[in-house]
């Protein structure tokens, strides 16, 4: 009677305001039958720090976060404060 966790990204959102939604699955197999799945979600605004992210999440940090997507968050920011 063998339990497995495997942990896997399995949604990646980027909303209108171009923040980074991730969702990770936690899934409990008992004899490769799913028994059992939670999720947890976090947030990256645009310019976060993504070095530690896995490479799928990179790649679209990347290819959406442009300069002026940045600056644009970034100065909306500073009119909050």
């Amino acid at each position: 009677m063998a339990l497995t966790e495997i942990t896997k990204i399995d949604k990646i959102e980027v909303v209108e305001t171009n923040h980074i939604q991730i969702r990770t699955a936690t899934i409990i197999e008992k004899e490769g039958t799913e028994i059992a799945k939670t999720y947890h979600r976090h947030v990256l605004a645009p310019g976060d720090d993504v070095s530690s992210e896995d490479p799928k999440v990179q790649a679209i940090a990347n290819a959406v976060w442009t300069e002026e997507i940045i600056a644009a968050f970034q100065a909306a920011q500073n009119r909050t404060q």
